[in-house]
């Protein structure tokens, strides 16, 4: 189908935002309040939440505190704890999702299949399992915990029991008084071990790396609390703004001091001896590297539900998975009913760049391949004109919440977008030299940081050993970066005469 054709029979919009996570509606509500109405969300799944809708396994919750886990526009007050489940955040996102406004142009179950910038036309030309989009711009807020990654075990397809990834949880199966093995300990293992102990016959824990975890200092909010949060929110601003800066406090043994993290440490190792009795497996959970290098999780039940009886921390690696159970280094052989794959996302290698051409013909994928992923300041992309990548290379965090950054980034991009009204620009693209002299200068403030220093291999790390993950710094510094739409650093290409007249 040639360029004219596409444009004659697709659905035309100025914006199309893909994923309707925190990302996606952050977008949605802030280009409405602009006067962009004119955009749709595509969305995968059945509804809005993004990450907090998918992942439903037993023990979710979120390990920011609640006061800074909401949109800084819609506070929310009846949080019930100091660190909130999953039910509650999905709620809540709903909640939001409907009171914005907004929904109306949300279009689910609907997944994208290319997206392909068409030069002669300005438009980025989107299918979907839908419908086919032209758009002026593409803001992608898919996320990169959205695409679950499976382990490459040898037999892993010949398990005959149950078998899932802990983003898609299987809850139709029967899991009182099954031996259950849990492959990984990172963020999601440590929330789901402790449930599964209470009700599992067995399970069976593998364990490649060990990680540093904390307590959580979790604590249920008063009814006298929610109820001033409610008739006074400048007393939650307050709330709110006091936790931001407790996490904030934290960056400098991240990115300048790791010796800092001698104190996380202590307190990790002190978590370990409360939780754990017996010194060969306090010894087996206990890293050697250094805190701060892969994620700090916290959890109250980890250690003791690996020190229960029915829990079993293997650490030995795996050779391959049979028909009924798991089969390691060592020859032994654990039968069990159900197979809990609890490996992480897709982070350095998303999905979704792959479904992304450029201006040149190359996707985003192939773009990135060559040095890793790259974007000027971490929103847009050279070679993919009116282009905006939420959650991009280097805007994650290892402290805080993403949901800061992400409202930092839409205000980025909504002012590009005002820029591009204002000026009667057609397209707008980060020139190469500013997008490497950005990226080139975040990677050598990565090199004294506990994530390149720390002495592990994280997914935060892509192929080239890069950290093209995490932005290391504060997080009020990339929002200053983000402030202003600076258009000295893109190549621009104004509105023609014949574009303005059918705009």
């Amino acid at each position: 189908m040639s360029s004219s054709e596409d444009i004659r029979t697709t659905t035309t919009v100025d914006h199309l935002i893909v994923g309707a996570g925190f990302g996606g509606l952050c977008t949605a509500i802030k280009l409405n309040e602009a006067g962009e109405s004119d955009f749709v969300v595509i969305e995968k799944d059945s509804d809005v939440g993004g990450t907090w809708h998918i992942n439903t396994y037993p023990g979710a919750a979120c390990d920011v505190p609640s006061q800074l886990y909401s949109f800084s526009f819609a506070l929310n007050p009846d949080w019930t704890s100091a660190f909130s489940p999953q039910p509650e955040i999905q709620a809540y996102i709903r909640r939001v999702a409907e009171e914005s406004g907004t929904l109306d142009r949300f279009v689910f179950d609907t997944a994208v299949t290319d997206a392909t910038w068409d030069q002669d036309a300005q438009r980025w030309l989107v299918r979907t399992t839908g419908a086919t989009y032209a758009a002026r711009s593409l803001i992608v807020g898919s996320g990169g915990l959205s695409e679950p990654k499976l382990p490459d075990i040898d037999g892993i397809d010949s398990f005959q029991g149950e078998v899932f990834h802990s983003a898609r949880w299987n809850h139709e199966a029967e899991l009182a008084g099954k031996r259950i093995a849990v492959i990984g300990t990172g963020a999601s293992a440590v929330q789901i071990v402790p449930e599964l102990q209470k009700v599992a016959a067995r399970v069976d824990v593998y364990q490649r790396t060990p990680n540093w975890v904390i307590p959580r200092n979790e604590r249920s909010f008063t009814a006298l609390e929610k109820a001033v949060f409610r008739r006074l929110p400048v007393v939650q601003r307050a709330a709110r703004a006091a936790v931001y800066a407790g996490l904030e406090a934290r960056v400098p043994a991240f990115t300048r001091l790791p010796a800092l993290m001698n104190v996380v440490e202590a307190v990790a190792k002190r978590n370990i001896r409360r939780g754990i009795t017996d010194p060969e497996l306090r010894k087996r959970v206990t890293p050697t590297y250094r805190a701060g290098c892969k994620r700090i999780l916290i959890s109250n039940t980890w250690y003791p539900a690996l020190d229960s009886d029915n829990v079993e921390l293997v650490t030995d690696p795996i050779v391959k998975v049979t028909p009924s159970g798991i089969v390691t280094a060592d020859g032994a052989e654990r039968e069990i009913d159900v197979l809990v794959v609890a490996t992480g996302f897709h982070v350095t290698d998303q999905p979704m760049a792959s479904h992304v051409t450029g201006r040149d013909g190359r996707t985003l994928a192939e773009t990135w391949a060559e040095r890793g992923m790259r974007a000027y300041k971490g929103t847009t992309v050279h070679g993919f004109p009116n282009y905006f990548h939420l959650v991009g290379p280097n805007t994650a965090l290892g402290h805080s919440s993403m949901i800061f950054i992400i409202e930092s980034q839409v205000a980025y991009l909504t002012e590009a977008l005002r820029t591009m009204r204002s000026q009667r620009l057609a397209t707008v693209e980060p020139t190469i030299e500013a997008q490497d002299s950005w990226s080139d200068r975040v990677q050598a403030r990565m090199k004294p940081t506990v994530w390149t220093t720390g002495g592990c291999a994280s997914w935060y790390l892509d192929e080239h050993g890069n950290n093209t993950t995490l932005w290391p710094g504060q997080t009020f510094t990339l929002r200053r970066l983000l402030s202003r739409f600076d258009l000295d650093q893109y190549d621009v290409r104004p509105v023609e005469q014949r574009e303005a007249v059918s705009a």
